[in-house]
């Protein structure tokens, strides 16, 4: 008699969990990487305050969220960088749907924002993530022969570049992930989300609109062309931008 494999319960709990389009929505939506209210998951899912409470007490159970209480509010976040990787993936696999023009202007300017840039949980997405691990590889600073690395240089260049690195972390330093606009890996793990904080906090990129959304700004365009010799149109055109548009940055000052 063959022995089931013990970890049979477990995936079939985990599928389950995922198993729903009003839990899909939130999960979906938190790849935002920050914490947002039960009101605004609810609205955001188009369910009942009631019914998405139910829902988010079986993630939270589940292990897929961490949950905090400030007065009377309740805010949900992913668990970790490991759920956001497990909900970019499979989102990733989901074959786009039969095409439909968005209803709305908004609408259509919201996609449109997406594509061009945005975080994924907490790196960048879109076709700035995109410029941005096209140059890092155009460089030799990651390679991508065998799955994602940061080379020597490329430890190098985040040094000079001001951008930490913590090796503490299980966290792989570099890790692939599909973007799911692009349909191309971009660049995640310990490497992505320290370059994605910097970017934030440097405010080489804003946030617009109310979900994953970012914008360079003039600041960014000059440092993403120094640092990496990216061309301020790549960041802002239609998909396609190839790692030819990339030119040669100058050399980084010593620190």
């Amino acid at each position: 008699m063959t022995t089931r494999d013990a970890r049979t319960p477990g995936l079939a709990a985990l599928a389950g969990l995922l198993a729903d389009e009003t839990r899909a929505a939130c999960l979906l939506a938190l790849l935002d990487g920050r914490a947002w209210t039960a009101g605004e998951l609810a609205r955001h899912a188009g369910v009942a305050a009631s019914t998405l409470s139910e829902h988010l007490g079986r993630l939270v159970a589940g292990g897929l969220l961490a949950e905090e209480r400030q007065g009377r509010h309740r805010y949900v976040r992913l668990a970790d960088a490991r759920v956001a990787q497990l909900v970019e993936d499979l989102a990733a696999q989901v074959a786009p749907g039969p095409a439909a023009g968005p209803r709305t202007l908004r609408a259509a300017s919201a996609g449109s924002a997406m594509a061009r840039g945005r975080t994924c949980y907490d790196h960048l997405a879109g076709r700035l993530g995109i410029a941005v691990t096209d140059a890092l590889t155009a460089h030799g600073l990651l390679r991508q022969d065998t799955g994602f690395a940061l080379t020597d240089r490329g430890l190098g260049w985040f040094e000079d570049a001001g951008i930490p690195l913590d090796r503490s972390t299980r966290r792989p330093l570099a890790r692939a992930c599909l973007d799911w606009t692009e349909r191309r890996p971009h660049l995640a793990g310990v490497a992505g989300a320290a370059l994605c904080r910097h970017a934030l906090d440097a405010r080489w990129c804003v946030r617009i609109g109310s979900e994953r959304a970012v914008r360079v700004t003039a600041a960014g365009e000059r440092a993403l062309g120094e640092l990496l010799g990216i061309e301020a149109a790549t960041l802002t055109q239609g998909p396609g931008g190839t790692p030819s548009e990339i030119r040669e940055p100058p050399p980084l000052s010593p620190s």
